[in-house]
């Protein structure tokens, strides 16, 4: 399934008003640890699956990168991308994550933030990431964490006052679709656990360089009660992969 939420109207003002579309990549959580996870990019053919503002393409072209392309299948998200992260080193392109076929070689770099458990075949993925790779190029990704996934409500368990008890885990071995409530309204995504994320990429023949579960930082925690819950369980894994 190719959703594209992001081109209604209403769900997209709804994003655009959140802390990191605001804000940017220094309002993403998880930024400092997936910026760190990246390797040098100058010089640099770079590829963004699901770039959607282009935030991580303007970070590219600024570290050097000799040529950046974001994909993505939001003609709203793409045209906020030409308008506010463009640059000579830069362009983008209407298509799926899914319909992706690039030349081999054709990338030192591919990265990936948020998007890749909207994919319902992450395996295909890695494959046509590995054979878009040039030799010892990297494909660092994020994606929320399966602990996060695995149940459609995406919720805290809350106490009879409304204080937050724990964070439910269920059903984490029955991988696939789930209908989950975002920015009020109805998006699937694919529920996958850590070994089958891991596992994929070995397959395709990527040898696994890092993974990462960032916390809040201590700032963060210490400004917010609620970043503070933010580190009682995983919501994004991280992973860096290189084809030797």
């Amino acid at each position: 399934m190719k959703q594209n939420m992001y081109d209604d109207p209403a769900f997209f003002e709804k994003y655009s008003e959140m802390p990191r579309s605001a804000g940017g990549l220094q309002a993403a959580g998880e930024w400092p640890v997936l910026r760190a996870m990246l390797p040098d990019l100058r010089g640099k053919r770079v590829l963004d699956l699901g770039c959607g503002y282009g935030w991580h393409c303007q970070y590219a072209s600024e570290q050097g990168a000799e040529s950046v392309l974001g994909i993505d299948l939001s003609e709203k998200m793409l045209s906020y991308a030409r308008e506010h992260h463009s640059g000579p080193a830069i362009r983008y392109c209407k298509l799926a994550i899914e319909d992706s076929t690039f030349a081999g070689g054709e990338f030192d770099v591919v990265l990936s933030s948020l998007a890749l458990h909207y994919v319902e075949d992450f395996g295909l993925v890695c494959c046509k990431v590995h054979e878009a790779l040039s030799a010892g190029g990297s494909f660092v990704l994020s994606v929320e964490h399966p602990v996060f996934t695995s149940r459609a409500a995406q919720d805290w368990h809350y106490g009879t006052g409304g204080e937050r008890l724990h964070w439910p885990v269920d059903d984490y071995q029955q991988e696939g679709l789930r209908n989950a409530r975002f920015l009020g309204s109805d998006v699937v995504k694919y529920h996958r656990t850590v070994a089958t994320y891991m596992n994929a990429l070995i397959g395709a023949g990527f040898r696994i360089a890092q993974v990462a579960e960032p916390q809040p930082t201590e700032e963060a925690m210490a400004a917010s009660a609620e970043m503070r819950d933010e580190a009682r369980r995983p919501i994004f894994l991280l992973l860096a992969a290189v084809k030797d």
